[in-house]
Order: C-alpha cells, then structure tokens, then sequence
C-alpha cells in the first residue's frame, strides 16, 4: 500500500518533469491508489489528483471517480479537501464540468455547515470558468434532484444572481436560464415560484416591454386562467392569488392586464363569496366567530388586487365583466331604509342598520370607476336609464354613511401627534381617513351628470407620495387645527349647531372605529349636509388583509400532492 513518502516521491517526479509529465503514468496511479490508503495519504490525494489531472487524458474517469470517491469519505477533513478542489478538474478541460458541477449540486444536502460553505465555494469557482456548464448541472437537480437538494439549488441560484447589473449576465445564459426556467415552473411550490419570477425579473431581456409581456405569459399560465375557478379548493385560490400579485409587478401602460381581468371578472367576482380561505379545512370545528374575519381578508386581497388590475386593463371586449363587477358594488351599497329616521318609534332603537364595508367598495368603485371610463355608454345609455337613477340612490346615500364616519374618525384623531399617531389603532383610523377619502372623491365624479372619470387617487394601500413642503402657510389660514395630517379634498361641510348634542351622544367609545368596516346608526348624530348629495345615514367598515403564501410542490409531474399545490 502506498505511504505518504511514496506519495511525496511520486509527486516531485511529476512535478520535476513539468509539461511532460505525461509520460509518468506510474506515479500518477500510485497516487490514484492513495483513495484506499490511510487518512494522511488521502489527504494529500485530494490535492495531488486534480494537481496532475490535465496531464494523463486516457485517466481521466478514473481520476474523476477517485476524487468523487473522497468527496464521501467518512473523514470530513478528507471531505472538504477533495471538494475544495474539484473545480481544478475544470481549470484546462471543461468536458467533464457539468458532471462536476452535478455533484457538487448534490453535496448541497450535507448536513455541515463548512462542508456547504465550500461546495458554494466550488460552485462559485465553477462559474467563472463557464457559467453556463455550471447552470447546467444545478438545473439537473433541480428538475429531477430530491427536495432537499433542489431547494438548496434554488436558493444558490437565485442568490448568485443576485448580482443584477452590478454584472450583467451573457446574452446566451440569459437564454439558457429561461429556458429551463419554463421548464421548472412545471412543477413548483408556491415559494419557488417567487423565487423564479424573482431571478426571471433581474435580467436584462426582462426589463424590455417583450420581455415584460413574456412574464406576463409565464404567470398567466402557472394561474392556469383557461381552467375554471374552484373557489372551495384553497389550493386553487391560493395560487391564483400568488401568481397575480406576482404579475403586478410587470403591468404598465403597454403591458395590459386584460387578461387577467376579464378571468377575475367573469369568474372570481361571481362566486367570491363562495372562497374558501386556505387552512379553513382544518378549522371546522372551531367557534364560528372567527369564520367572518379569515374570509373577509382573502376577498378583500382578491378585490384589491382586482383594482391594481384595472388601471392597466384595455376594453374587455363585452359588458359581462363590467356587469359583474357592477353587480358586486351594488351589493355592498345599500338603498336607504324604508323609515327615513331609521328607528323603531315604540322603543327609539335603531332598525335595519345596513353594513356599510368601506374596504370593499373602495376596491370595487375604483375598479368600476376605471373600467367604465373606457364603457361610459354602461351608465348613461337611454336604455339604462333605471340603472342610473337606482346606482345614484345608492350613492347619495353611502356618500352621506362616509361622510359620517369621516367626521368620527378625524374626532377620534383630535390632538393626536406624534406617539400616539404610532399607536396600531390610531394607524387604521388614518388608513379608514385615505378610504373614505376616496371614496368620496369617486362618488362625486359618478354622481355628477353625466358620470365623470377625470379623478386620479392613491388606493389606501399604496404608499403616499410625500409632497414639498410648503414655505409659506396658506394666507387664507382655514387649515382646521383638529384634523390629521392627511389632506381630504372632499372635506364635508361642519354640523349645524343644532346637531351638537346628538353628535356627542355619538362620540362614546365603539366598535365603529375598529376600520374599515361596521355599522352605524343615526344615533351617532346628524351627518353633515351637502347639497350635492341630499340628506342620509352614515357608516363604519371593517377590514384587514391577512393572506400568507404557502405553497407545496406537485403540479405538473404529479410531485407530492397530485397535481396540486400543498398547504
């Protein structure tokens, strides 16, 4: 067996004899031989192996076997040596690189931490020599590896390429890398597929308009949009979920949303109430009360998604979609109770309050608001003359409900600055003032005659762009010193004096400034008038968002789940 003064011997031999080493084969198998040895002599195996390697092409394999051999030694110092130079078996001849970098893919799964550091090491030392060989052999397992190493493959990729710009990649990886892409969003979870769109997102080809529009495409069909929509299968809403959120990042003013649209419109809004929120399944036999809250949020994230889509949507080619979305405002806008005071006159309490849910109609007026603008003959058609006069009762009085909690809110609000606007209750009352706001901005553009579309507003969940400051303060000095920060270019006109009594009677603490949704009664006291709108009732709404992403593998080749995305 051969000794580690063997190995030295034989290595100076090769070394002594520089570009002609190739005529030494004997030494180099004595250390060939070494894998078999002691710990010291593989040790130093796993250096003199890829030392000699570009000098004896007729032991190519059999030099390549003997390193991967150490590559699983027991010993892990053995390990991490013969791993640390497996990329000099690429340095002269890359035929055997994506074989290499395969394995190295592979040893991704070892369970120590500096065994890892090293097989990203080597990986990195691949890519330098050539990128695309080396995305070879990492795509090889993430197409067909086991779990664990695919996952450790996508994180490795997606980090590499992180780089973006900063090192721009060769056209002809680009290429590569969305190629086989297309072919791993075949079968992805939910986690992965972020992951990809991520990575697909940073490269240059994609920042074109055809690129835009190619991972539009790529979306759309991992949305699987041609199937029908299973509102009672969580997998089936999750993912349509995702993936939108996913495409919304790449709609603009050439790149329509159309699609999508018209799927949301003819086949999510009709049975939106029919959603099953993802996890519920598990959750029967829990107290009913929760129920409301968990549905709530993933119709109210599919409705505001729906209005991101409608800034970016062209016609949608018939009125099906817009009757649709039409027909789901109405429902969540109320006509005015049969008894104008609201109450019952034998015991003064209030009857039939409706449920005034803010969030929503913000999502859906601005998705109407867009959508007819490009379909203005929807309202004002001699034909729909019933339509129009019915919508406009309906406005003036979910106008008069805003207005209302308008006035609670920037009441509640009064003299809080500072800490106390950080507070978490404080922050919703600010966000129901941005929904109220605009939806009065809407309702004024539809209530005029003939409907308007000329208002530009920020959705209450987009961030606000912050505008200069001002150097001088307004000459006119009627900024009102009890109002927050947030400017209503809607402002309802101050209570009557008359009304001050009953206003606070309102003003006691309740479940009306928890936004934005709830109920309301006239006992919260006369809302402001306006003579655009007339008189009416006023209301709170309640709303959150709360939809977590969590996918599994299984579409496509059947992995996991059988054809569907885990939870």
């Amino acid at each position: 067996m051969v000794t580690v003064e063997q190995l030295y011997k034989d290595y100076g031999v090769l070394a002594d004899a520089g570009d002609k080493a190739g005529e030494h084969q004997d030494e180099y198998r004595s250390i060939l031989s070494a894998i078999t040895a002691g710990t010291s002599e593989k040790k130093l195996a796993a250096q003199f192996i890829p030392r000699f390697f570009k000098y004896f092409s007729d032991l190519e394999d059999t030099a390549i076997n003997a390193q991967l051999d150490l590559c699983e030694d027991d010993d892990c110092m053995i390990r991490r040596s013969a791993i640390k130079e497996l990329p000099n078996l690429c340095k002269e001849n890359t035929n055997h690189l994506l074989r290499i970098a395969d394995v190295l893919t592979q040893l991704l799964q070892s369970d120590d931490p500096q065994e890892v550091n090293i097989v990203n090491i080597s990986l990195m030392s691949l890519f330098k020599i050539d990128m695309k060989g080396t995305l070879g052999g990492l795509f090889s397992q993430i197409l067909s590896g086991e779990d664990l190493v695919r996952e450790r493959a996508i994180k490795f990729l997606n980090s590499r390429l992180k780089l973006g710009s900063s090192d721009p990649l060769p056209k002809e990886v680009e290429e590569f890398i969305i190629e086989k892409t297309k072919e791993v969003l075949a079968d992805v979870t939910g986690e992965e597929f972020v992951l990809f769109m991520q990575l697909l997102s940073k490269m240059s080809a994609m920042q074109t308009e055809t690129g835009r529009q190619q991972m539009v495409d790529l979306v759309a069909e991992q949305a699987d949009i041609k199937s029908p929509f299973q509102p009672e299968d969580p997998d089936c809403v999750d993912r349509l979920i995702q993936c939108v959120r996913e495409a919304l990042h790449f709609f603009s003013l050439t790149v329509a949303s159309t699609k999508f649209m018209v799927y949301m419109c003819n086949n999510v809004l009709p049975v939106l109430s029919d959603i099953v929120v993802p996890g519920s399944e598990s959750k029967k036999e829990e107290d009913e009360k929760s129920k409301p809250v968990l549905e709530y949020d993933i119709k109210l994230e599919v409705l505001r998604q729906l209005a991101d889509m409608s800034t970016f949507t062209l016609e949608l080619g018939s009125d099906d979609g817009l009757k649709n979305v039409f027909s789901k405002l109405v429902e969540y806008m109320p006509l005015p109770p049969a008894d104008p005071e609201g109450e019952d006159t034998e015991n003064g309490k209030a009857t039939d309050e409706p449920k005034l849910q803010f969030s929503y109609v913000e999502c859906l007026m601005y998705t109407f608001y867009q959508l007819a603008k490009k379909q203005p003959d929807f309202l004002v058609a001699e034909e729909n003359a019933d339509r129009l006069k019915d919508f406009k009762v309906r406005l003036q009085y979910f106008a008069r409900g805003t207005q209302l909690y308008v006035k609670q809110l920037r009441i509640a609000l009064q003299g809080k600055v500072g800490d106390e606007m950080k507070k978490e209750e404080n922050k919703l009352k600010v966000v129901a003032l941005r929904v109220t706001n605009n939806i009065n901005t809407l309702i004024k553009d539809l209530f005029r005659n003939p409907p308007s579309y000329k208002s530009s507003i920020v959705l209450s969940w987009k961030p606000i762009q912050k505008q200069p400051t001002s150097p001088e303060p307004s000459p006119l000095g009627q900024k009102r010193s009890n109002i927050t920060p947030i400017t209503f270019t809607n402002d309802p006109t101050p209570a009557k004096k008359s009304n001050v009594g009953a206003q606070k009677k309102a003003h006691t603490p309740r479940a009306m400034y928890q936004p934005p949704s709830g109920k309301y009664s006239n006992k919260a006291g006369a809302a402001p008038s306006d003579p655009e709108y007339g008189a009416g009732y006023g209301g709170a709404g309640r709303g959150q968002r709360g939809n977590q992403w969590r996918g599994g593998r299984g579409r496509g080749r059947g992995r996991n789940s059988g054809g569907k995305w885990r939870y």
